[in-house]
């Protein structure tokens, strides 16, 4: 539950932890005022068109006024909810006049950028801390249209991760994320809570936060993962069986990976801006990036585990079993790029001994899989590094190279067959056009896996701590 998170020892001690002092007495869901302002939200939504207007002509829309009374009760619901987040006071002032604004005038395109700016759930990471958080957004592998979303949530801030980020791991704007409630958009496979995705005028100069549900990352590899290792008679460590069967600890684990991770975009030998999602380059070059901030993780979290940190074992566990099982079967099969990460990991390890398909039975070296592992992040370290002396084309063509050392491309690609058979006479950009949607199909192994896992991965949609619980039990 979110109300048992992580330690607060920073020996890694695993210990319950208290409402966060400060705090108004109670949680926010227990509140009839949650109630309220989650019934609101959802009549609300269904009438916003894609860019979060409401389309007052469609049918079953409200009129202006049903969607004014329905703005009236989210901001006097708030009212009664924001003595119990006594930190969020300044948010929830600049929310309401956000959504009385929205509602003056007429519904339009909404623009929630003042209480976006008076937001700052980072500035203060306090373990088991609430925050009701309530904005015009699309869900990241959620719903793509900027609905009104709303979200109860606790933060995840042991003393043992405090620690590290203040000493090693330097973060600032981090938060690791639980679920307490939340609206429809949140109904699907989103696990992360990021201020790019909402409804404003313009973009902030900087953002200063950014959230990941790690009990929904949890949740779902442990889901995953259980049912992978059934299927492919996979017998794993004690300690790894212990990762896959307690929830709590699988929360830590992610929380530490995520936050390696992500500060992993903006460190090291980087040939290119840190936030090159925001970039056109070919879907590889985004499957190696995460691929390579996983594998820093994978290689930090080895020198932790020889410090006798109990969550560096844990991540180099989850990254293997997670990459491998669950991201290569998981989403649509265009420009899949952490799919492709995923493939890549197996590959390599398979083709390293590492990792063997035998009888139908999966066998993993798991003392070889960490050496090799930590061989292909030197391999792309090394792709990174070179790259930043080579043309933006040659970068893509080298990286395309190291893939396709490890994956088949597809029969009829074009950038399989090399630069004479691309127009250079286009600028890099126009190239990324004869990049194939699933330029590196599934093997054999992985189609047959998909088969076997899709209802498994299904049923991972919308998933929570406690779902995955019961479903344990």
């Amino acid at each position: 539950m979110a109300e048992n998170l992580a330690s607060i020892a920073s020996d890694g001690g695993r210990t319950a932890v208290p409402r966060a002092a400060g705090e108004g007495s109670g949680r926010v869901v227990d509140h009839p005022a949650w109630t309220v302002l989650k019934r609101a939200v959802e009549e609300l939504r269904p009438a916003q068109a894609k860019d979060g207007s409401v389309d007052f002509s469609a049918d079953g829309a409200p009129t202006r006024a049903e969607a004014a009374a329905l703005t009236g009760r989210i901001v006097a619901a708030l009212d009664e909810l924001s003595p119990l987040l006594p930190h969020d006071a300044a948010y929830h002032r600049a929310l309401a006049a956000d959504l009385r604004r929205w509602a003056g005038d007429g519904f339009g395109v909404p623009d929630f950028l003042d209480s976006l700016l008076a937001f700052h759930p980072a500035a203060d990471r306090t373990d088991g801390r609430q925050h009701l958080v309530v904005f015009p957004m699309y869900t990241q592998n959620g719903n793509p249209d900027r609905n009104l979303e709303a979200l109860v949530l606790r933060v995840v801030w042991p003393g043992w991760l405090a620690e590290l980020e203040r000493t090693r791991y330097d973060n600032p704007l981090f938060l690791g994320i639980t679920f307490e409630d939340f609206t429809a958009g949140y109904d699907t496979n989103s696990a992360v809570l990021f201020p790019e995705t909402i409804a404003v005028r313009e973009a902030p100069e900087r953002f200063t936060w950014g959230g990941i549900f790690c009990d929904r990352e949890a949740a779902r590899f442990r889901r995953v993962a259980g049912a992978a290792r059934d299927v492919t008679g996979l017998r794993l460590p004690e300690e790894a069986e212990g990762l896959l069967t307690d929830q709590q600890r699988c929360q830590e684990t992610f929380v530490l990976w995520d936050m390696v991770h992500d500060r992993t975009h903006s460190h090291g030998d980087l040939p290119f801006d840190p936030f090159m999602i925001k970039q056109r380059q070919p879907f590889w070059m985004y499957g190696l990036e995460e691929l390579r901030c996983d594998l820093t993780a994978f290689h930090e979290a080895d020198r932790l585990a020889a410090e006798g940190r109990p969550q560096g074992r844990d991540v180099q566990y989850a990254v293997i079993l997670d990459r491998i099982f669950r991201f290569p079967v998981t989403g649509a099969r265009v420009r899949n790029y952490d799919g492709l990460g995923g493939q890549l990991l197996f590959a390599y390890l398979h083709r390293h001994d590492a990792l063997r398909w035998t009888d139908n039975r999966l066998s993993i070296d798991w003392d070889r899989a960490r050496e090799v592992t930590a061989r292909l992040r030197e391999e792309i370290e090394t792709l990174y590094r070179l790259g930043i002396d080579r043309p933006k084309l040659v970068h893509w063509l080298k990286a395309y190279e190291l893939v396709s050392t490890y994956l088949a491309p597809h029969p009829g690609s074009t950038w399989a067959k090399g630069p004479d058979a691309l127009d250079l006479t286009l600028p890099p950009r126009k190239l990324v056009d004869a990049v194939l949607p699933d330029e590196f199909p599934l093997s054999l192994f992985y189609e047959a896996l998909a088969k076997k896992l899709r209802g498994v991965v299904e049923s991972t949609r919308g998933i929570t701590a406690q779902a995955q619980e019961a479903q344990a039990a």
